[in-house]
């Protein structure tokens, strides 16, 4: 069973960056994708970003598309989500979770972290 620990949330003011690192344990992590979703408080959870097994092959939502940069490595078992021009709009839980392959929609992805808190600030 894979377990996924998110880390590096926090408070930044508009126009900062954070970036996010998703650890995962166990065997299948370097041969799944990984996506990164949010949840606004009152929201549904909404897809961010995704990459590829190999990392080579990303996908991102409209809405970070220019400001977000996925990326894995697969020796240390880590996903980063590196956020830049970070908007109040920003402000979610941040979770990872794995996949056969990238998809935007929630209920394809399985071993979900227990998220992080983003807050940026206007």
């Amino acid at each position: 069973q894979v377990q996924l620990v998110e880390s590096g949330g926090g408070l930044v003011q508009a126009g900062g960056s954070l970036r996010l690192s998703c650890v995962a344990s166990g065997r299948t992590f370097s041969s799944s994708a990984v996506g990164w979703f949010r949840q606004a408080p009152g929201k549904e959870r909404v897809f961010v970003a995704a990459i590829t097994w190999g990392g080579f092959g990303k996908n991102y939502a409209d809405s970070v598309k220019g400001r977000f940069t996925i990326s894995r490595d697969n020796a240390k078992q880590t996903t980063y989500l590196q956020m830049d021009s970070l908007k109040p709009e920003d402000t979610a839980v941040y979770y990872c979770a794995l996949a056969a392959v990238p998809s935007g929609v929630g209920d394809n992805y399985h071993d979900w972290g227990q998220g992080t808190q983003v807050t940026v600030s206007s």
